[in-house]
């Protein structure tokens, strides 16, 4: 190992503000991976100064996210660590402190312009044909001047004092050199009225409080960076090095969102989708493996995982290639360990009723039949409710090629005294049945699609479903027969 992946302590640190999605889940699995890689510590930290855009429940949903994509964590807000708190509204002290030492040394300053001022003052510059901005109006102004604003109630931020000129630059371990030019750069919020802090003083105060040796963390914080690296130079502390991550976009190459087929963790979660799966595909997303393979375990996905196969062009999200991916990984289980994850997914995922239903005991030969045509779990249950719950088929699913309802009669009495033989002979396997439908079928000289679809169409309620004739057998040919006769009733009335 070389010397400066020893002490490798990288962070996770969403923001509360609604359900994890995929990007930022990419963020922490690339973090986490590099955590393990090099045998470092990987660090929930959430980011929840942003009171007014704070979702009940989202802090809630990041912890369940990541357990169940079994990124697991050595601190965090929930299981502790030696450099907590890891929530940062429990961190305020700290913040305050910081701006009011960048103060002190004349690196930061109050300002007391209100946002309705700051807002005139944009416009103002709009009119002017001048690029909108901060002015610099507090920039000069006594901190006695502007103490007095605070002390008569006017809400007062504190900003950082950006040079007026010069270069800020930056080396991304995957992207090089970076270069920023000063003057383009406003005196940014460091310290909010409410005195919270922005994202730019929590961020650098938490990463360097927590000895975070390295971010990975989105390209969308690429302009932040010149930011962040004033304030660990005004600060004289040393910066971690930076690794930005492409965006994700849909086909359309467009950002990623929900009118793309992406969906929350917690939904794909809800939808069916193994997190072993999931996480193969979002290791796709914006890094590559230098072989072809892109099926991976986890362990693999470590032992690959470098900053060289990181892509820096934006990645494309494939609903239909994840589906695919998830396919694979279901035709890759044990059928037992199917059909305890199925019923387990079941449990959770149908009605008390439906689930009532349900005998386990069956699933046993249920799911090697089910198990080549299914890509996620919650394409199981429609597939298999028949077996436990019988819907009554229509009468337009009671066709058979041009037949009329009087010669459908007859063809299902057939299939019923079929059956009723088959049960006072007790052999009731599914090739015995297949070899008197597809017998009694050639006699009637009808297509057999048309035959055996409404056969299907009678017993599963359904005009999809597993293999008809293994069906019947695990079915049970009393309850088939007790089917076809509510379906033979249906159309006699």
């Amino acid at each position: 190992m070389s010397e400066n992946m020893k002490n490798i302590r990288v962070r996770f640190a969403p923001s509360p503000t609604g359900d994890p999605h995929l990007g930022a889940m990419r963020t922490a699995l690339f973090n986490w991976a590099f955590a393990k890689k090099y045998k470092g510590k990987f660090i929930l930290r959430i980011e929840d100064t942003d009171k007014k855009r704070q979702v009940k429940g989202s802090i809630k949903n990041i912890i369940e996210g990541l357990k169940w994509l079994e990124l697991d964590y050595d601190e965090g807000p929930d299981i502790g660590g030696d450099l907590g708190p890891y929530t940062q509204s429990e961190r305020s002290e700290i913040y305050l402190n910081t701006a009011n030492k960048l103060i002190d040394s004349g690196n930061a300053y109050m300002c007391d312009l209100t946002p309705e001022e700051l807002s005139k003052m944009r416009e103002r510059q709009i009119s002017a044909g001048k690029a909108p901005g901060y002015n610099g109006y507090s920039r000069n102004r006594s901190r006695e001047e502007l103490e007095e604003s605070k002390r008569k109630g006017k809400p007062t931020v504190i900003r950082l004092k950006v040079p007026l000129s010069g270069q800020m630059e930056f080396q991304d371990l995957r992207r090089g050199i970076m270069k920023f030019d000063l003057s383009k750069i406003d005196d940014f919020v460091i310290l909010k009225a409410d005195g919270l802090p922005t994202y730019h003083l929590a961020n650098v105060i938490d990463d360097h409080k927590m000895k975070i040796s390295h971010v990975l963390r989105g390209e969308e914080w690429i302009s932040s960076t010149p930011k962040h690296l004033l304030i660990y130079k005004y600060l004289d502390i040393t910066p971690p090095d930076f690794i930005h991550l492409p965006l994700i976009f849909g086909k359309d190459k467009t950002k990623l969102s929900k009118r793309h087929g992406a969906k929350s963790i917690i939904e794909y979660k809800e939808s069916g989708l193994l997190p072993s799966a999931l996480k193969n595909y979002i290791a796709l997303l914006g890094w590559s493996p230098r072989s072809d393979e892109e099926i991976m375990n986890q362990h693999q996905f470590i032992e690959m995982f470098d900053f060289e196969g990181l892509s820096i062009s934006p990645s494309i999200f494939d609903p239909e290639k994840l589906s695919w991916i998830n396919g694979v990984y279901i035709r890759s289980m044990k059928d037992s360990e199917l059909e305890d994850l199925s019923y387990k997914y079941l449990q959770s995922n149908t009605s008390k009723k439906e689930f009532a239903a349900i005998d386990k005991s069956k699933l046993t030969d249920i799911i090697p039949l089910i198990k080549e045509r299914i890509k996620s779990l919650d394409e199981i249950f429609p597939l298999i409710k028949f077996f436990f719950i019988h819907e009554m088929p229509s009468i337009e699913m009671l066709k058979c090629g041009n037949k009329d309802s009087s010669e459908i009669e007859v063809i299902l009495q057939d299939v019923i005294n079929e059956f009723e033989n088959l049960v006072h002979s007790k052999d009731s396997r599914h090739q015995i049945i297949e070899q008197v439908l597809r017998k009694k079928n050639e006699e009637l000289g009808l297509k057999l699609r048309d035959y055996l679809g409404l056969i299907r169409n009678c017993v599963t309620g359904s005009t999809i479903s597993p293999p008809l004739f293994e069906s019947i057998e695990i079915l049970g040919l009393k309850e088939a027969i007790s089917r076809l006769n509510l379906s033979l009733d249906n159309l006699k009335n």
